[in-house]
């Protein structure tokens, strides 16, 4: 009997070995990323973040009594902040799905006084069905579409043109028959609405409802290489501008708040040599996108409190973008946004809050080239921006009386991956 009994334990105990051995074996981290090092120079002065590596557009041209441009001054730098550090995470199933995270930084960091410190930028937890995908955590916002943004050398990738941000959010994804039905609920982080205290996301945070997002994509996978991506989305947020206001000798609570939709649709075909991109956006107070929009005031509801009530600022986007699919890569990104104003007439005092308000319009076409040699890429670009700033605003706060600053930027970099 004793004989039996040690022999059903020794299984037992093999067992349970085996089936930890292949537990271990379903985790794996994998560390990738890349070295980054970008050599610009700038033909005038811009609006831009971390010592002019994240460019916006340029600075509006402003004369001294000598006639001299104020912003016309040319600058330089070279680079290294946005290297890149990922780790790729598998795990055991889970609930019947595969599971997976990610978690990835560079040197970016979250404000230009700590400019070169790590910063997060994804970190986020997949389970995947069959048919669908749960994603819990820091992604990219649902309308910066992964599989069809610029691709350009310039870390801005086509900003203000191109939607980019980075939200905590969890996401659904549910595919089938290369269809995907995509919804969202996002917050706001690093990147986060202009108001009254500046960016900041205690504005959505107390409107207590989230960043809502549906989208709808198709795609082929045809044998022939000739490949059709299309897709459309909507995403609506409310929020809170402020919740108290302070008037001689008193604060008072006031019930505000501010409602945008934003509209996208784009396009992506792949053949063999040749890879054309599209998209267009429609954007209501998407500052948070650092996209050119915001909100403003249309009136006073309580004389007493002086609680507002406002309107969102609107724009409409345009970009596309072609580059070839060899070695070395040739391309071109180019768009066009609108400022429409707002959707209600301002109040004469002008009060608005926002992103380059003061833009009519901007345009930006962008040449590239880029030549790999194994795991070195060699990468030149040179980006035209054109701002149409107004010194004088209608009703609606659309921008009057413009004047064009157009800045040249020249870019070279050098990457490594692994």
């Amino acid at each position: 009997m004793k004989r039996y009994l040690i022999v059903a334990l020794v299984l037992v105990g093999n067992a349970t070995a085996f089936a930890q051995e292949e537990e271990k074996a379903k985790f794996g981290a994998k560390l990738s990323g890349f070295v980054k090092t970008d050599f610009f120079w700038d033909s005038r002065q811009t609006v831009n973040a971390r010592e002019c590596h994240f460019l916006l557009w340029p600075e509006p041209v402003i004369e001294d009594p000598n006639g001299n441009d104020l912003n016309g001054k040319s600058s330089f730098n070279f680079l290294s902040l946005q290297s890149r550090l990922s780790v790729n995470i598998t795990g055991p199933n889970a609930f019947g799905a595969k599971t997976s995270g990610l978690i990835e930084g560079d040197f970016f960091a979250q404000a230009n006084e700590n400019v070169n410190l790590f910063r997060l930028r994804h970190a986020f937890v997949k389970l995947n069905w069959e048919h669908l995908e749960i994603l819990a955590g820091q992604f990219w916002n649902p309308l910066f579409i992964t599989s069809c943004f610029p691709g350009t050398v310039s870390f801005n990738t086509g900003t203000p043109l191109q939607s980019f941000s980075r939200n905590p959010q969890l996401r659904a994804t549910y595919k089938t028959r290369g269809l995907s039905i995509i919804g969202a609920a996002a917050s706001q982080r690093d990147y986060s609405t202009a108001g009254e205290i500046g960016m900041n996301s205690e504005y959505l945070r107390n409107s207590a409802v989230p960043d809502m997002h549906l989208q709808v994509h198709f795609g082929t996978d045809n044998e022939s290489g000739m490949n059709l991506l299309a897709g459309a989305g909507m995403a609506y947020k409310t929020i809170v501008p402020r919740l108290t206001n302070a008037v001689p000798g008193e604060v008072y609570a006031v019930n505000e708040k501010v409602g945008g939709i934003t509209l996208m649709v784009f396009s992506k075909l792949e053949t063999g040599p040749i890879t054309a991109k599209l998209q267009a956006r429609y954007g209501e107070n998407i500052s948070d996108l650092l996209g050119i929009s915001g909100f403003g005031v249309t009136g006073i509801t309580d004389l007493t409190t002086g609680e507002r009530t406002y309107t969102p600022l609107k724009s409409m986007t345009f970009w596309g973008e072609i580059h070839s699919n060899g070695n070395p890569q040739v391309g071109v990104f180019g768009g066009y946004i609108s400022n429409m104003g707002s959707k209600e007439e301002i109040l004469s005092s002008n009060l608005v809050f926002g992103l380059a308000t003061d833009i009519r319009s901007l345009y930006r076409i962008a040449p590239r080239v880029t030549y790999d040699v194994g795991k070195l890429r060699l990468a030149l670009e040179v980006e035209y921006t054109s701002a149409a700033y107004g010194s004088n605003y209608n009703e609606f706060y659309i921008p009057d009386e413009t004047t064009n600053a157009d800045n040249l930027r020249g870019l070279a970099a050098v990457y490594y991956f692994f």
